[in-house]
């Protein structure tokens, strides 16, 4: 069977954004089908992070838990998908998730983390570059003026 999910046309499935303030992330993502937002979240991450590529990279691997779980329902029900494509800005963590050798400077980072570099190399999701200035999941951990939130919207 062909995957409703496949029918989403770039720029992509997922974003991922976020903000940090005052030692609190603010992490947000949305997912789509079939050119409709179905699932959201946005919360501060329980994990304190020492740069923004870390806040990035644990974001991705919050939202590839979401992603692989609504992969899963959607296998229950027959559809076989192709690997789901999350969207993130910041290109220090795409590349921290697509290798898996665990460098000096991410050997601090919680574990549990590390599933996003699973869900990659399982072929569960694809990671991809979006401009930080065309990320529409900013409207889940930023304050935007009127004219970059309309954009968002749509």
């Amino acid at each position: 069977m062909t995957a409703l999910l496949e029918a989403v046309s770039p720029p992509a499935l997922i974003q991922i954004g976020v903000q940090i303030q005052k030692l609190a992330i603010q992490m947000g993502f949305y997912l789509k089908l079939v050119n409709g937002i179905f699932l959201w979240n946005s919360h501060l991450q329980k994990t304190t992070a020492l740069s923004s590529t870390e806040a990035e990279y644990m974001a991705l691997s919050n939202c590839a838990h979401q992603v692989i779980w609504i992969k899963q329902i959607f296998g229950e029900l027959g559809y076989n998908l192709k690997p789901i494509s999350i969207c993130g800005d910041n290109q220090g963590s795409i590349f921290m998730a697509n290798n898996p050798i665990t460098e000096q400077h991410t050997k601090h980072i919680p574990i549990c983390y590390h599933f996003v570099r699973n869900a990659v190399t399982d072929q569960h999701i694809e990671i991809f570059y979006i401009k930080g200035t065309n990320n529409p999941a900013d409207m889940f951990t930023k304050n935007l003026e009127y004219v970059k939130f309309e954009q968002c919207r749509s």
